[in-house]
């Protein structure tokens, strides 16, 4: 009777084990059909992997999902390499800092061009307006797009028979450039007429720094960037104002946007007595540097230094160091406020990041970023000045000196 009981106890648990196994591999099977036979499920068990396994969900996961999607539903074409560089481009963008981004390599060696002041190419600045046109902004002085006779508004048609409008900016520039000694073939259309002009590709340096005497004995420097070198490329032009009889100078660091933070503390020692401060930064731990001058045999001329809104990084550095060391006068309006400075890391996985590393103060201590410096005499000027005499800045700077 207990056997009976135990044999009939045995059955159910077996009938219980079979039943499992068989819903089990019932939803296996279904589950592999589903999950792993359709590109939907795929894509739904690798979604639901992510988020219930790893609660972060790595970029490198989150990236293949949305690559399964594109490639499957896409009806465009796709380029890979573009997309990484965008990819690369976002991530760095999402710590929300302007300043901070990932640089392609053709953007590296756009910046390095600034930087360094020359590049081998034909010379001018171009712009693109609404309607995808690409417009020479200026030929620069001495170079052979000047000897080619290319204005100011000229229209670039093509390049080498490459239609540019359409094309990114950048890509123009590329057609543009190229091997020293080579010739580029440019069709431009100047008012209502076309025309071919070939130009030969030369190395160009970019003036950053230009120098005049204005009103008798005024020594006037203008300064469009801290390029490399820029302090002594200075130092030449102040010398030969000052062989020529200055008596004070006026510095134009308006719409100068800035540069090397080394050169704009090279150019401050010119003027800062050693051992004064020029520059007070901090690292992401609030850790102070001070930097002080080193020169001992500083300039001593009646200085105005001229800034606007444009002004800003290095040229407020710079403007910083003078005007709390009062060793000039501060003219014009509040400058722009970028008080932080950039390191640039090429990466092994091509191009580089630009990073943000360092906030800099003057050397009283005070903030520059999303502040500015506010100068000593602050003058507006009229917008769209085309004699010198408009320039109400400049004829304050010189008023100003003369009444020294």
């Amino acid at each position: 009777m207990n056997f009976d009981k135990k044999d009939n106890v045995y059955k159910i648990v077996m009938v219980i084990v079979v039943t499992v196994l068989i819903t089990f591999l019932v939803t296996s099977v279904i589950f592999y059909n589903y999950y792993m036979k359709t590109d939907g499920g795929n894509i739904e068990a690798l979604t639901k992997y992510i988020s219930i396994s790893d609660s972060t969900a790595t970029l490198e996961g989150k990236i293949e999902i949305l690559k399964k999607y594109l490639e499957n539903e896409y009806y465009g074409e796709i380029n890979e390499d573009d997309m990484i560089e965008s990819a690369l481009k976002g991530y760095v963008a999402g710590l929300g800092d302007e300043y901070t981004e990932y640089l392609t390599e053709d953007e590296l060696e756009e910046l390095m061009i600034s930087v360094n002041g020359n590049y081998v190419g034909i010379g001018i600045y171009m712009t693109q307006n609404q309607n995808g046109d690409v417009i020479v902004l200026l030929p620069i002085e001495g170079s052979p797009a000047e000897t080619a006779n290319l204005q100011t508004g000229d229209i670039i048609n093509k390049v080498n028979g490459i239609e540019c409008n359409g094309l990114e900016l950048t890509d123009v520039s590329n057609l543009v450039k190229g091997e020293e000694g080579t010739k580029v073939n440019l069709e431009i259309i100047r008012d209502d007429t076309i025309f071919s002009v070939e130009v030969e590709r030369k190395t160009v340096e970019i003036k950053y720094i230009d120098s005049k005497i204005i009103d008798g004995n005024i020594g006037y420097i203008e300064m469009l960037g801290f390029e490399e070198n820029c302090t002594a490329k200075f130092k030449e032009e102040l010398n030969k104002l000052k062989e020529e009889g200055i008596t004070s100078l006026i510095i134009d660091l308006r719409d100068n946007g800035g540069g090397l933070v080394t050169e704009a503390i090279s150019l401050s020692e010119l003027f800062v007595p050693k051992g004064n401060v020029i520059l007070k930064t901090y690292d992401k731990d609030n850790n102070e540097t001070v930097t002080k001058s080193t020169n001992s045999n500083t300039e001593n001329i009646k200085m105005v230094v001229l800034v606007n809104e444009n002004s800003a990084s290095a040229t407020e550095i710079f403007a910083g160091a003078i005007q709390d060391n009062k060793v000039g006068t501060i003219i014009g309006t509040k400058t722009f406020g970028k008080g932080i400075m950039q390191e640039i890391q090429p990466l092994a996985i091509g191009g580089a990041i630009k990073i943000t590393i360092e906030e800099f103060k003057t050397p009283n201590g005070n903030k520059i970023h999303e502040i500015g410096i506010t100068p000593d005499i602050e003058v507006e000027n009229e917008e769209d000045i085309v004699e010198e005499s408009q320039d109400s800045q400049l004829q304050r700077a010189i008023d100003f000196l003369k009444n020294q």
